[in-house]
């Protein structure tokens, strides 16, 4: 979906008009028409205010991804098993292949690294 669509949906969807986004943006009500029908592309600060306005990521708006959600910064807090779980729901059945294949090898490697500390500690009480 193109980003006009997208934009088109979501004002719809949110039962939002033109002239109540174009006053929220700061632009006039024929700039919202010209996103929506003549393929004209905001600046990345309008588009930036779009994504906020609908709750959605600037990728969505674009049409490179069909996941509304912007990713959450979670550098400071951690994830709880739930919010791990949508995450993962949230990527594409490739990514989700691959995140299992980096699992095995985090979990191999935590074997590994076990399985040396044992050693260590067996020899050092011989």
């Amino acid at each position: 979906m193109k980003f006009g669509q997208r934009l088109k949906c979501l004002r719809d969807k949110n039962k939002v008009t033109q002239d109540e986004l174009a006053k929220h943006l700061g632009v006039g009500r024929p700039t919202i028409a010209g996103y929506e029908t003549k393929g004209k592309q905001p600046s990345f600060e309008i588009l930036e205010k779009m994504a906020d306005f609908f709750s959605v990521s600037t990728d969505y708006l674009l049409g490179r991804t069909d996941i509304k959600q912007p990713i959450q910064n979670t550098s400071k807090d951690k994830l709880s098993s739930d919010e791990i779980s949508e995450e993962i729901r949230n990527l594409s059945p490739e990514s989700q292949e691959e995140l299992k294949k980096l699992i095995e090898l985090y979990k191999l490697r935590d074997m590994q690294k076990r399985n040396t500390e044992l050693s260590d500690e067996l020899t050092s009480t011989e």
